[in-house]
């Protein structure tokens, strides 16, 4: 419905009343109330009303809460005891039956300071159990991403190897046997926790020798943290894209800290 500005009614002391109102304490905490209310799902959640709260409910308040204040920006966060700063890109949740599935999609990622291009995380079965605190449980995750061949390099380096390596031109990978006096130009790739290293040329002081005579065998990657399967791995240039499944996982966050934490723009903790 549309509302005409009729010129004989306005008068100045109407003009000076609209300027007391605009300066009216009460109605300026109104109307900032009403302006930030859609960064602000969760700022209508007590403590109070946490156990009361059903996990579609709660879901959609944590989903929308986050996306709207951390979407496009860096978001840090405590996973499982575990450092995460990254750009959110997407977040989306949808029921699936009697759960939930969540997408994230993640970029410049550092993982406890090792970075990370890019990043989308399919959680499947997704539970939330409301409470003090609320606990969160997920049949499985998929993880599926590209990692620089420099920076897997170098977290490799630090592992307890009696390699030492870098990354020659092309994206090939160069290891030196740090007694044998060694050197290999190396590919590798894993398929079902399969690793399978090709060896493009190996010298010994300097003296090429006969790919021929170094056999690799393909090595089975066992004990991964979180019992986690890397389904593949495949070089590409120089980045690597992955896909990794993580079997069932639980955590648990206290919402008040949740809702702090978005309201503010800090860590977000799920432990």
């Amino acid at each position: 419905m549309a509302t005409y500005f009729d010129p004989k009614s306005w008068s100045p002391l109407r003009a000076v009343d609209l300027g007391k109102r605009l300066f009216d304490q009460s109605w300026l905490e109104q109307w900032v109330t009403l302006s930030t209310a859609w960064m602000d799902p969760v700022a209508d959640l007590g403590a109070g009303t946490v156990t009361a709260l059903l996990p579609d409910v709660l879901m959609t308040m944590l989903s929308e809460g986050i996306l709207s204040r951390f979407g496009g920006q860096e978001v840090s966060a405590t996973l499982l005891g575990h450092n995460l700063h990254a750009t959110l890109q997407v977040l989306k949740v949808r029921r699936r039956g009697a759960h939930f599935q969540t997408k994230t999609v993640l970029s410049r990622l550092r993982w406890d300071d090792h970075p990370i291009e890019s990043v989308t995380v399919i959680a499947h079965g997704v539970r939330l159990i409301p409470g003090v605190p609320t606990k969160v449980r997920t049949a499985r995750l998929d993880l599926i991403g590209t990692v620089t061949t420099a920076a897997l390099v170098g977290w490799l380096n630090t592992q307890p190897l009696d390699w030492d390596l870098d990354v020659h031109s092309g994206g090939l990978i160069r290891a030196r046997h740090r007694r044998r006096l060694v050197t290999a130009l190396v590919d590798a790739s894993v398929t079902d926790n399969r690793l399978d290293i090709a060896v493009r040329r190996v010298t010994w002081l300097g003296f090429r020798v006969p790919r021929r005579m170094i056999d690799v065998p393909v090595l089975p990657l066992e004990h991964l943290p979180e019992n986690a399967r890397i389904v593949r791995a495949q070089r590409e240039g120089d980045l690597i894209r992955f896909r990794v499944e993580l079997p069932e996982i639980a955590g648990s966050f206290d919402l008040a800290q949740m809702r702090s934490a978005i309201l503010a723009g800090t860590t977000l903790i799920v432990f």
